[in-house]
């Protein structure tokens, strides 16, 4: 009988919410610049004041938002934490401010993202995310327990308008 990882503890951060966090800066000309050639959209609306008049002005890819959020510069650089004797390259807190899911499998993977898109952020934007467990389950495979963690983030701009919502499915194994 394979061992159950989903404790009444891991169960219980189902539904933990983190607070609203906010993105280090606004959302920037050339950072917009930089995201669209990344993903190889040349849309003018990204870049031509006059084929974004709709919007009122340059916007952002979609996905954007989901990118805004880097290290500020104030906090400590996460590679340090490989000085660590036990530290394995694996962080448990899956996103800030929710609380870490602690079963013990070694393998983490992302299981993949689902997006739904409200609206672009626009020029000067401020983005802020918050995060959700939606749900955490264990099914059994052939190598042994899994363990899926669906993480819900939603992103809005500072006049509280959707930006985006994305789930995460992240496995452990």
């Amino acid at each position: 009988m394979e061992p159950n990882y989903v404790t009444p503890e891991v169960a219980a951060l189902i539904g933990a919410q983190s607070d609203w966090v906010e993105a280090a800066h606004p959302v920037e000309a050339s950072e917009v610049r930089r995201f669209h050639q990344a993903v190889m959209d040349p849309a003018p609306r990204y870049w031509d004041p006059s084929a974004a008049e709709r919007y009122g002005g340059p916007v952002a890819p979609p996905g954007f938002p989901v990118h805004a959020f880097r290290r500020p510069f104030d906090t400590p650089d996460p590679l340090e934490a490989m000085t660590q004797p036990d530290y394995d390259g694996v962080d448990r807190a899956l996103r800030p401010g929710l609380p870490p899911v602690m079963v013990p499998l070694k393998r983490l993977m992302n299981g993949g993202y689902e997006y739904e898109l409200y609206r672009y952020a626009r020029l000067g934007d401020r983005i802020f995310a918050r995060s959700r467990y939606a749900d955490i389950y264990q099914r059994n495979g052939r190598t042994g327990p899994i363990v899926f963690v669906l993480v819900e983030d939603e992103y809005i701009n500072q006049r509280g308008e959707p930006l985006l919502r994305s789930r995460n499915t992240i496995i452990l194994r």
